[in-house]
């Protein structure tokens, strides 16, 4: 068994309105230093180890967990716990 972290983010010039959303919060709370707020998912699997598995959840990542078209995505692999 392999434990797969998938970090996901917008690319860099998507709009990010809950980013700005939170941002906006957090300076009405006092909090002026906060620059930049940007908003990601983070997913995790447990598979089933084998060849290939890092092509397959890329795969995963380009046809489900992630649009390709606006969002960014990193792919961690490690043992299961």
């Amino acid at each position: 068994m392999r434990k797969v972290q998938v970090y996901i983010t917008l690319k860099q010039g998507v709009l990010d309105p809950q980013g700005k959303a939170i941002q906006t919060s957090l300076h009405s709370l006092d909090y002026p230093e906060v620059e930049d707020v940007r908003v990601g998912k983070y997913i995790e699997l447990q598979v089933e180890d084998g060849p290939g598995l890092e092509g397959r959840v890329t795969q995963m990542c380009e046809q489900l967990l992630a649009n390709p078209v606006i969002e960014d995505y990193r792919i961690e692999l490690e043992e299961a716990r």
